[in-house]
C-alpha cells in the first residue's frame, strides 16, 4: 500500500487480493512466497468462498481440486508459490512443466504481440503517424497539384529524384506511411480488447468484501446505533443505493474468522470514468477507421465557373481532382450544374460582407432542374456530395480579330487575386492565331498576354494603377504581350497562370496610352478606350467586358457521420474520464452484548482524496441520520438542557473510533461514579447527563456526589451506567 491509503496508484492497492481460507494454509515446509515480496495483509474477513458473492472469479470450494493440481498431499489449491511440488511426486511437476513450456518461436510470437499491444508502443505508433505527415505538409503532393509538383521536380534537380524513390511526393499513400497507419490501427485493438474484457468482467464482479475495521481507514468513523446489526445494514445499504452506489450485502449465511454473523456492505461507484476512458480510445479508433474508409471511397474536385457557364460531374470537368483508390471516376454522380449570377458585397472599408451565388442544377441525366443559392458555409448537397462556394474572382472578356475584323479568338480569362482589393494576374494564351509558321522547323507564330487588373483603378503616382476597392466599379487592365512558341502541342503540362517566354519575343502595341508602347493600359467599359492594335500580323485586341467567377469545391465523403460521431464519442468520452471519480465505501455493523450494534463506515479512492473525503463525511451522516435518529433528536425530558456542542460530538466520536468499546464502558462508568461534570461534555441526544440535577432542582454543573441528596446520586449514577451501554439512549417521555 502507499503511504497515502487515500491515494492508490497501482490496481492492486484498490483491488485487494481475496480473502485466505484459513483451512487452506500451506503445510510447514510448503513453499512460501520469496523474501522480496510481502504477504498480502489487511485484507477482507474470510469466509467460505463456495457459492459466496464474495469469491473471485474462478475461486474453488475448499478441498476441491483443480485440473492438473494435485487434490491432496500435496500444495494447497490456489497458492501461487508453489509449482510442481506437489509432495514429492514428479506427475504434478510434469504437467505444470508441460503447460509453461513453449517453442521458441511461439514465445517470440506472444512478446512480439504484447509488446505491439502495449500502450507505449501506441503512443510511439502515433507519434509517429503525425511525424510522417509533416513531409505531406510540406512537399506538394502529386494527387492534390500535380503542376506544382512539377514545377518542384524542375526547380530542385538533386534533391527530387530522391524524393521520388522515397514517395515523398505521395506521402499519404506511401508504403512506410501505410504500414504506420496498419501497425497503429492493430496496436490500439489489441491494446484496448484486453480492456474490454476485463472492464466488462469488473462491471458484473461484486465489491471487494469489507474490512475488518473500516472506521480505522482515513476519513472512517463509527457509532453505536439501538438498531439490530442486520437492520442497520440494510439502512446504510438504502442511502448508499440512493446515491448511485452499486452495493453488495453479506449473505445471512456470511461469517467472519471466529464464527459470528457478518454484516458489512461494500459500494462503489465511479465505473464510468474507465468506462469514458475506454470509449475515448475506442472512439478514436472508430474515428481513424473512418478517416480511412473515406480516403478510400470518397472523392473531392475543384473546378472555377465563369458566370453563365456550368460544369458536370466528371473528371475532365475539374481543374483538380483526387479520388479515393476504391472510386472509379466513370461511375461518378451524373449530376451537373450552372452558375446563373453571382454577387459579392463589401464594406465600405473593403472588407467582404457576403458573397452569394444562384445557380440551377440537376441531381441526374433525366432529372428536372432546380434552383438553389450557394453561399460560404451553406453548400448545396447533391446526393452524397457537397457543393461549397470557395472563391470568387473577375475574368475579363478578350476578343482576338484579324485585319478584316473576323473575330480569330475569344474567350473570359480568369485572373487570379492577389490581394484584399483583388488586383488580380491576368495570363491570355491563344495557341490559334492564324499568324504563318516560322523557321526551318516551321515553329507556330502563337501570341500570349500578361496583365494586371484592377477592379476599381486608381493612378498612384509612384506605384502606377492600383485599386482601392474590391467591386468593379472602375475596372482597367495593364496589358504587355508577347510572340512565339508557348509549345503547348508538346503534350507537357503547363500553368495555366504563367507565360514560358523562352522561346517568345515581347512586342509594342497601340492603345489607349500612346503607339507603340509595351505596355498599354484599356478600360474593358469605356469603348474608346478598350482596343488594342499594332500586333502581329495586322491582329487587334479588344477587352469589352468583365464577368465575375466562383470557385466550388464538390466533396464527397459517405463516412463523414461515422467521423462525427465518433468526435463527439472522444469528446464525452474524455470529459466522463477526467471527471468521474473512482471510490469505495464499506460500512460494518458488529452487534452489542446489551443490544444495538456498533456501525463503522470508511472508505478509499483513486484520485481526488481531498474531495472524496467531503463525500465520505456527508455519506457518513447520511448513514448515521439512518441508522441512529435519535442522535440528532432533541430530549424531551430536559428541555433547559444546553444546546449540543458540534464540535465536542465531532472530537468524541473521532476519539471513540481509536479505542475499545469495553475499555470506553469501562471509564464512562467510572466517570459518572465520581467525576466532576464538564459543560458540554454531553452524550449523542444532546442532553447533559453527568452535569444535570436530575432531582429536579435544575441546577447545571453540580457534583452529584457532594449534593448530599441519595437520590440525586442514585439518579445520575443510574443514567451515567445507561449512557455508556449504549450513546443512543431512549427515554419514555
Amino acid at each position: 500500500m502507499p503511504d497515502d491509503p487515500t491515494v492508490l496508484e497501482a490496481p492492486e492497492a484498490f483491488d485487494p487480493p481475496a480473502p485466505r481460507d484459513p483451512r487452506s494454509t500451506p503445510p510447514p515446509g510448503a513453499d512460501s512466497p520469496p523474501a522480496g515480496l510481502d504477504a498480502p495483509t489487511g485484507t477482507p474477513d474470510a469466509s467460505n468462498p463456495a457459492g459466496s458473492p464474495w469469491a473471485p472469479p474462478g475461486t474453488a470450494p475448499p478441498g476441491a481440486s483443480v485440473a492438473g493440481a494435485p487434490a491432496a498431499g500435496g500444495v494447497a489449491a490456489g497458492n501461487p508459490w508453489a509449482v510442481g511440488t506437489a509432495g514429492g511426486g514428479t506427475a504434478g511437476a510434469g504437467a505444470a512443466t508441460g503447460l509453461r513450456t513453449r517453442s521458441g518461436a511461439v514465445a517470440l510470437l506472444v512478446r512480439s504481440w504484447r509488446q505491439l499491444t502495449s500502450m507505449r508502443t501506441a503512443l510511439v505508433l502515433l507519434f509517429l503517424l503525425a511525424f510522417f505527415a509533416v513531409p505531406g505538409s510540406l512537399i506538394p503532393q502529386r494527387n492534390i497539384n500535380p503542376m506544382k509538383v512539377e514545377q518542384y521536380i524542375a526547380d530542385h534537380p538533386t534533391i527530387a529524384p530522391w524524393l521520388e524513390r522515397v514517395s515523398a511526393f505521395g506521402v499519404f499513400g506511401s508504403p512506410w506511411f501505410s504500414a504506420v497507419y496498419l501497425l497503429l490501427f492493430i496496436s490500439l485493438i489489441g491494446c484496448l480488447w484486453s480492456r474490454v474484457i476485463w472492464h466488462a468482467r469488473a462491471l458484473f464482479t461484486a465489491p471487494p468484501k469489507a474490512p475488518a475495521r473500516p472506521g480505522r481507514l482515513p476519513g472512517g468513523s463509527s457509532w453505536t446505533s439501538s438498531l439490530d446489526a442486520a437492520e442497520a445494514v440494510a439502512r446504510a445499504r438504502g442511502v448508499l443505493r440512493k446515491r448511485r452506489f452499486r452495493v453488495a450485502v453479506a449473505g445471512a449465511d456470511a461469517r467472519r474468522p471466529d464464527g459470528s454473523p457478518d454484516h458489512s456492505a461494500a459500494a462503489e461507484k465511479g465505473f464510468l470514468r474507465e468506462t469514458g476512458n475506454l470509449v475515448f480510445h475506442i472512439a478514436l479508433v472508430v474515428m481513424l477507421a473512418g478517416v480511412g474508409l473515406g480516403s478510400w471511397f470518397g472523392y473531392q474536385g475543384s473546378v472555377l465557373v465563369i458566370t453563365g457557364n456550368g460544369f458536370a460531374n466528371t473528371l475532365i470537368a475539374y481543374d483538380t481532382y483526387s479520388g479515393g483508390a476504391l472510386v472509379d471516376p466513370v461511375d461518378l454522380p451524373p449530376f451537373s450544374m450552372t452558375l446563373d449570377t453571382f454577387e459579392a458585397t463589401y464594406q465600405d472599408n473593403g472588407q467582404p460582407a457576403d458573397f452569394r451565388a444562384d445557380v440551377t442544377y440537376a441531381e441526374d441525366l433525366d432529372s428536372p432542374t432546380k434552383t438553389a443559392t450557394v453561399r460560404v458555409n451553406h453548400p448545396l448537397k447533391v446526393g452524397n456530395a457537397k457543393i461549397y462556394l470557395v472563391g470568387h474572382g473577375y475574368a475579363p472578356h478578350f476578343v482576338l480579330r484579324d485585319k478584316a475584323g473576323e473575330v480569330v479568338w475569344e474567350s473570359y480569362v480568369p485572373c487570379t487575386p492577389r490581394d484584399g482589393m483583388f488586383t488580380s494576374t491576368c495570363t491570355v494564351k491563344i495557341p490559334d492565331t492564324g499568324l504563318p509558321a516560322t523557321g526551318a522547323l516551321k515553329e507556330p507564330q502563337q501570341l500570349a498576354f500578361s496583365g494586371v487588373f484592377t477592379p476599381t483603378t486608381v493612378l498612384k503616382p509612384g506605384h502606377g494603377y492600383v485599386s482601392t476597392y474590391p467591386a468593379a466599379t472602375a475596372p482597367g487592365l495593364t496589358i504587355t504581350g508577347f510572340v512565339g512558341n508557348l509549345h503547348l502541342n508538346e503534350g507537357i503540362p503547363q500553368n495555366v497562370y504563367t507565360v514560358d517566354t523562352r522561346d517568345m519575343t515581347q512586342f509594342t502595341m497601340t492603345g489607349p496610352a500612346g503607339e507603340n508602347l509595351i505596355a498599354q493600359v484599356v478600360a474593358p467599359n469605356n469603348p474608346k478606350q478598350r482596343t488594342l492594335t499594332g500586333l502581329p500580323g495586322g491582329l487587334s485586341l479588344e477587352v469589352d467586358g468583365v464577368r465575375e467567377f466562383a470557385t466550388f469545391q464538390t466533396k464527397s465523403d459517405p463516412y463523414k457521420g461515422l467521423v462525427l460521431g465518433a468526435s463527439i464519442a472522444i469528446i464525452a468520452g474524455l470529459i466522463a474520464s477526467l471527471r468521474v471519480r473512482r471510490r469505495r465505501v464499506w460500512v460494518r455493523a458488529t452487534p452489542l452484548a446489551g443490544g444495538g450494534c456498533t456501525v463503522e463506515i470508511g472508505g478509499l479512492s483513486r484520485s481526488d482524496a481531498q474531495g472524496f473525503a467531503t463525500e465520505l463525511t456527508t455519506v457518513a451522516q447520511a448513514i448515521r441520520d439512518d441508522t441512529a435518529p435519535d442522535e440528532s433528536a432533541p430530549d424531551e425530558s430536559a428541555p433547559d438542557a444546553p444546546a449540543p456542542d458540534e464540535h465536542v460530538r465531532d472530537e468524541t466520536a473521532r476519539d471513540e473510533t481509536a479505542k475499545d468499546h469495553t475499555a470506553k464502558d469501562r471509564t464512562a462508568r467510572d466517570d459518572a461514579a465520581g467525576a466532576a461534570a464538564v459543560p458540554g461534555d454531553t452524550d449523542v441526544t444532546g442532553t447533559d447527563v453527568t452535569g444535570t440535577d436530575m432531582s429536579g432542582s435544575g441546577a447545571v454543573g453540580t457534583d452529584a456526589v457532594g449534593t448530599g441528596a441519595a437520590e440525586t446520586a442514585a439518579a445520575t449514577s443510574t443514567t451515567s451506567e445507561d449512557a455508556a451501554t449504549s450513546t443512543t439512549s431512549e427515554r419514555e417521555p
